[in-house]
């Protein structure tokens, strides 16, 4: 009796170090790294629109930007060359120096030299109308960033959706709801929400960088107009 108990110690005793020494090599087993480029290409085919939406956004904004940018230089040297022009009555001078600028604001003021010897109020509309051309032309596809602001995370929740329906139907099918099925999967769709967002927001930021460049181009526009038609009523006083 005393030897079937010792061996069942001995037993218990080895099990127990079988288990400790099971749990040492797990432990030191080094985990997996999470790879950004596994997560995109886990996150399923709404990955795809999304990424199309990234790109669209960024070539719009760079393209838009650097467009804003050269309307937005300082045109003060033009100002100073077309006032030249007009005090000495050279208007053809001035008009030469206007579309040789090819600028938002070279543009306007040769319409308002064409339109000189009628009306300060045609001239101010005249100017007025190239104006809200050249602010559009600004503007052109500035929108389309505010829509991929705007679709861009529903894009990213419509996979974490369908992520979340697959798995649900899966555990109908398979009647297995262990933590690791459901975690597993969820943890893989969420990433559709997380570049969603991530997309939605930059695309939101860039759309305001360039309203504000636009606004403070329309600013200078009117400032130099406004110069303008004052020069043109000096000989008058």
């Amino acid at each position: 009796m005393t030897l079937l108990l010792a061996q069942a110690v001995t037993d218990t005793v080895q099990k127990l170090a079988d288990t400790a020494a099971q749990a040492t090599q797990l432990a030191t087993v080094p985990q997996q790294e999470l790879r950004f480029g596994d997560l995109l290409i886990k996150g399923g085919w709404v990955m795809v629109p999304i990424g199309i939406l990234a790109v669209l956004g960024l070539v719009i904004f760079f393209e838009r930007y650097f467009t804003i940018r050269k309307a937005s230089q300082n045109e003060s040297h033009l100002m100073v060359q077309v006032r030249e022009s007009i005090h000495s009555g050279n208007l053809q001078s001035a008009m030469a120096i206007c579309k040789n600028s090819n600028s938002p604001l070279g543009r306007m003021l040769a319409k308002g030299l064409l339109r000189i010897g009628r009306p300060i109020k045609d001239i101010e509309g005249a100017i007025e109308n190239v104006g809200k051309l050249e602010v559009s032309k600004l503007e052109k596809n500035i929108g389309i960033l505010g829509i991929v602001a705007g679709i861009a995370p529903m894009f990213g929740f419509l996979g974490t959706i369908a992520g979340v329906i697959k798995i649900f139907y899966d555990i109908s099918k398979t009647d297995n709801i262990s933590m690791g099925v459901i975690s597993g999967g969820l943890y893989v769709k969420m990433v559709t929400s997380a570049a969603g967002l991530f997309v939605g927001i930059v695309a939101y930021v860039c759309y305001h960088i360039l309203n504000m460049m636009v606004d403070k181009v329309i600013l200078k526009l009117e400032t130099d107009a406004i110069e303008f038609i004052d020069l043109l009523e000096e000989p008058s006083k």
